[in-house]
């Protein structure tokens, strides 16, 4: 909690520090690469620094906390911090890397801001800082006593190419790890110019299986970076290679107990739901299961028989699909698409026939108590959630995976 006169202060500079943070980000990260070339190399996605999503990312959530204790004291953003901290963890950030961060990111304060920050302006960011930063450390150590650091060996058992971009490997660690379904693990790979670049790829089947599953989307250069690693795993790695990995870190995890779900995804955002499913499956759950997804095509859709037969061997779960780009004699109305799973159906989609567009959930009746998990591109999941709080849904029950930075918080 803020000290009184830090949160006056904080209250005071907050729109002025906010209209500057992105300047103020960018400034950081240039300064402290420059310093420590081996951090942008080894640990940060190169990839969100070249687009600028990292630093939007940062800007975001920097001024969501600073608003969170000024505006609900005694308050911490909770969900959002969970977030940052199993993706550090899944990194293996250190508590020394805080004291680097702010050290670069108080001197981009003063070098954007000048006379602004007098010594009280900066003593109260300064206590804004390390509140994150402690809680930060904190939720990471706890995450580290559960799951461990560092980085273990696994061998690709399998590789299946699902669709012309789309790759999964079936992978063996050498020390079993269990898993909660949804959460995932880093990659960390060994690039042509010697970076050891990391990227984060959903568990996309049940911890029962006991081997892991990754399903990797290749990331093509249409008008941004193209994906390093996962251009590198789709032309390089093979059944019998060894990757590096980490322990399974992640908090969209399925709720705990039998109340209904509704579980939303979209494109490659499927994986953490597929794991989701298959560990209801295996555990013959009868809990109800409202399964949404959409996608480009039904060509375009990953694991897609997968994700038919899993909603099939659950006597409580219905599928309904969306696609933009849609065969007419595939298409029903949304009642038909919101149907459920029943028995084989002939032609390229399996199960009932799927809905022409974008996914809209005002077909489906939703259960008062229902709590959802999406994941997939930002633009759908701000439309499903609109879509699910337009309908009755607490906010409080509605939960999320980003791939990458998370810019729905700095969009917020």
């Amino acid at each position: 909690m803020l000290s009184p006169e830090s949160a006056a202060t904080i209250r005071a500079t907050l729109p002025v520090i906010a209209g500057a943070i992105q300047d103020i980000t960018a400034r950081f990260y240039d300064t402290m690469f420059a310093d420590n070339p081996e951090l942008l190399r080894d640990l940060f996605n190169r990839g969100n620094q070249a687009n600028g999503e990292q630093r939007v990312a940062l800007a975001g959530s920097i001024a969501a906390f600073a608003t969170v204790l000024v505006e609900r004291p005694g308050e911490l953003p909770g969900t959002m911090l969970s977030r940052i901290a199993n993706k550090h963890a899944s990194l293996g950030v250190t508590e020394e890397q805080y004291a680097v961060v702010h050290k670069y990111l108080f001197g981009a304060i003063g070098e954007v801001l000048g006379d602004t920050v007098t010594p009280e302006v900066a003593q109260a960011w300064d206590e804004v800082y390390w509140l994150m930063a402690e809680t930060l450390i904190g939720l990471e150590r706890a995450l580290y006593r559960e799951a461990g650091r560092g980085w273990t060996r696994a061998t690709v058992i399998e590789r299946r190419d699902e669709t012309a971009d789309v790759v999964a490997f079936l992978l063996r660690p050498d020390l079993p790890m269990p898993f909660r379904p949804g959460q995932y693990v880093s990659v960390q790979v060994t690039l042509p110019d010697g970076a050891r670049q990391i990227r984060q790829y959903s568990l996309s089947n049940a911890p029962q299986r006991g081997d892991w599953r990754i399903t990797v989307k290749r990331v093509r250069d249409e008008g941004a970076p193209a994906g390093e690693v996962s251009n590198w795993l789709h032309g390089h790695v093979r059944a019998g290679d060894v990757l590096s990995v980490s322990a399974p870190f992640g908090d969209l995890t399925l709720p705990e107990g039998d109340g209904p779900l509704l579980l939303a995804s979209a494109g490659i955002g499927v994986t953490p739901i597929l794991s989701m499913l298959d560990h209801l499956a295996a555990t013959g759950s009868e809990r109800r299961v409202l399964v949404v997804h959409a996608d480009r095509s039904p060509d375009a859709h990953v694991h897609r028989e997968e994700l038919t037969d899993l909603v099939a061997a659950l006597p409580g779960a219905t599928l309904h699909r969306w696609y933009e780009d849609l065969p007419l004699e595939q298409v029903g109305d949304a009642a038909h698409a919101a149907g459920p799973v029943s028995g084989p159906v002939s032609g390229p989609v399996s199960g009932p026939v799927a809905a022409l567009g974008r996914a809209d959930l005002s077909a489906i009746e939703l259960p008062g108590d229902v709590v959802a998990c999406l994941c997939g591109p930002l633009p759908f999941m701000r439309s499903v959630r609109a879509q699910l709080v337009e309908l009755g849904v607490p906010a409080s029950g509605i939960h999320y995976e980003v791939f990458g930075p998370d810019l729905w918080i700095a969009a917020a």
